[in-house]
């Protein structure tokens, strides 16, 4: 019997190549996620799925999809959006895809702190509004990043890259997390493991790395933000609910920090609306793997995942409880 396959939303063709020498696939045509009903219709007598970050991925949708599935497949590293637990219960494999986005998302991270350090939205803005300017020595000053500290929450492969970036810049790094990094990690990076708080209080950018669990949801809340230097700048290309977008606007307006870069947000696609006038605040939309070759490398990495379990090969990489 033929296994089926559904993609709840548009993949690289590289990657249907894959799926479609291990089954039949079923791809959504809608170019937005699916509704709750539509999910569970959809995967409806399913081998495997390959599920975006926004498609909740749980018991209910194993149940949907019914005894025949076998694999789930997470078209991102975070998996917050999956209930491993309630999958593996029902004996289905869950795989995720670290480590080909380590790079793209590292890129966008310093592309954010560049932007808001060095105020390149709002020049960006004056010159498209053709707002008259001249240079003098006060104009557009931003913040250089010669000899300041980046705190990185959460050293794991994307951290570590952009403390590499980060050392281009001449910036001494300071971390945090649920464990140290091996020594030749922190010997490499010249890094120095802190306690969460002294990180906040010592850092000029504080730069979020870690994965969405209960105990990082909003991580970053009133009394965090409280704890940073006034001068000092937020970077989030993690997930969006380790920020409490509330009390960073909050925080913004009273001055208690110098500015915020966003690539994730609380409530996606919606942004807290009191952001989104702020000079100070650099916004993109969820583009940290957002590169040809890194977004078909994460597809096919899904794809080959699906294809080797359903084919009784073992996944590449898997997500256990």
């Amino acid at each position: 019997m033929t296994s089926k396959i559904a993609v709840t939303r548009w993949i690289p063709d590289e990657a249907l190549k894959v799926l479609a020498e291990a089954g039949e696939v079923k791809l959504s045509r809608a170019d937005r996620p699916l509704t709750r009903d539509e999910l569970l219709e959809f995967v409806r007598g399913a081998s495997g799925i390959v599920g975006m970050l926004h498609d909740r991925l749980d018991g209910e949708v194993a149940d949907a999809a019914g005894p025949g599935l076998k694999v789930v497949a997470n078209v991102a590293v975070g998996y917050d959006n999956v209930d491993v637990a309630a999958l593996s219960e029902r004996g289905v494999t869950v795989t995720n895809t670290p480590g080909v986005l380590t790079d793209a998302t590292a890129d966008l991270a310093f592309g954010l702190i560049l932007a808001v350090t060095r105020r390149l939205g709002e020049g960006e803005r004056l010159i498209r509004s053709q707002t008259p300017w001249s240079f003098h020595l006060g104009f557009l000053l931003g913040s250089s990043l010669q000899d300041k500290t980046l705190g990185i929450v959460g050293l794991g492969q994307i951290g570590q890259a952009v403390a590499r970036r980060a050392l281009g810049f001449g910036m001494r790094i300071v971390y945090s997390g649920r464990s140290r990094a091996a020594e030749d990690v922190e010997t490499t990076l010249g890094a120095k493991y802190v306690p969460f708080d002294e990180l906040l209080r010592s850092s000029d950018v504080v730069s979020l790395h870690c994965p969405l669990t209960p105990e990082t949801r909003h991580l970053i809340d009133a009394d965090a933000l409280k704890s940073m230097k006034p001068g000092a700048y937020l970077i989030n290309t993690t997930r969006g609910p380790v920020v409490h977008e509330a009390a960073l606007a909050d925080a913004l307006e009273a001055g208690e920090i110098a500015g915020a870069g966003l690539d994730v947000f609380e409530a996606e696609p919606d942004v807290e609306p009191r952001l989104l006038n702020r000079e100070n605040v650099v916004l993109t939309p969820h583009l940290g793997s957002a590169t040809v070759e890194t977004r078909t490398a994460m597809a096919v990495l899904a794809a080959e995942n699906v294809a080797s379990v359903l084919t009784g090969g073992n996944p590449l990489t898997e997500v256990r409880p």
